[in-house]
């Protein structure tokens, strides 16, 4: 195999959830190749670089071996190699220091399923 679908592959190594989800990232130009805009049925080869928007940040994914079926979590080290520069990882980490990143439990706007148990609590 010398070629594999970018969204395929970035489905198989566990970077998206579905391969549907992956294609839609590709449309919506959150995934590049080698620095370039794609197409969810363009090629990977080894040796690529590829961008996937994380927010707040780009990671980059070097691809070390193709694959064209989903694999398990602990395998895909063997398939891509984590080369996200280190001022995309010091903005990440600037983001967690922010205030309200991390909300402490009863602390500020309740969450979906805190309204729906004091809309239950009050009906009684």
């Amino acid at each position: 195999m010398s070629e594999v679908r970018i969204d395929k592959f970035i489905w198989a190594v566990r970077l998206y959830k579905t391969r549907s989800i992956s294609a839609k990232a590709v449309k919506d130009d959150q995934v590049f190749v080698n620095e370039t805009k794609v197409k969810p049925s363009q090629n990977v080869k080894i040796g690529d670089v590829i961008k996937v928007k994380r927010l707040p940040i780009w990671r980059s994914y070097k691809v070390k071996e193709l694959l064209s079926k989903r694999v398990g979590a602990k395998l895909v080290n063997d398939y891509i190699d984590d080369v996200t520069p280190e001022e995309e990882l010091e903005k990440l980490e600037m983001m967690k220091l922010m205030p309200g990143y991390d909300r402490e439990r009863g602390k500020g706007r309740p969450t979906k399923k805190e309204r729906r148990n004091l809309d239950d609590f009050n009906r009684w």
